[in-house]
């Protein structure tokens, strides 16, 4: 249900006077995969690189916003676009704010994605959608949480890339092979866009 009686606040200090302050604009930086794929791995290093650069960032990682803003949400289609919804408008206001917003999802659904796009770009805001596009086999053959093996005992149901879908980026702004590429060089790639976008200068 939609809220009513309520209307934007605005305050004294201006986004442009925010960004400026920081020497740098906001973005939200968007890593999607499956899981195993290597997107948390990415974003924490991601994080470190751009803090080693003097530059204001955020992480925001799937699981860590399930123990405390999604906590009450589950695993169906449904709660799945509910998590990522939140996560975008979290995401959102980093960006405002001149942060980084460095973001690592599932995500598993396309319109999902292209609503946290569309509403980031209504509020003039960089959305940076980042394919990790490992193959199903590497991402089970990791298994960092057991859950690949879980769903193929039949202990799991749900599990994106098996029996529930991962609708891949058809145009992300970068694609990066998760399963040949290594991480520093994930992150330089990143970096460059971020870069090429004019949200920091190459030397940070």
């Amino acid at each position: 249900m939609a809220s009513t009686n309520i209307r934007w606040h605005e305050g004294k200090v201006t986004r442009d006077e925010r960004w400026a302050a920081l020497g740098h604009r906001g973005a939200t930086v968007w890593l999607t995969g499956l899981s195993g794929s290597g997107k948390s791995t990415l974003a924490v290093a991601l994080e470190h690189q751009l803090v080693a650069r003097k530059v204001a960032c955020y992480r925001l990682d799937g699981d860590n916003l399930r123990h405390g803003l999604n906590a009450d949400l589950g695993f169906g289609e449904a709660d799945r676009n509910e998590n990522v919804r939140r996560a975008g408008e979290v995401a959102q206001l980093f960006a405002d704010s001149g942060a980084v917003a460095v973001s690592a999802f599932i995500s598993p659904y396309a319109a999902a994605r292209q609503h946290i796009r569309g509403r980031h770009e209504a509020a003039g805001l960089p959305f940076l959608e980042v394919f990790v596009d490992t193959p199903l086999a590497v991402c089970e053959s990791r298994d960092p949480k057991g859950l690949y093996g879980k769903a193929r005992r039949g202990e799991l149901t749900g599990m994106t890339g098996l029996d529930a879908p991962y609708e891949a980026p058809a145009q992300p702004d970068l694609r990066i092979d998760g399963g040949a590429t290594s991480v520093e060089d994930g992150v330089e790639a990143i970096i460059q866009l971020l870069a090429g976008r004019g949200i920091l200068s190459d030397q940070g």
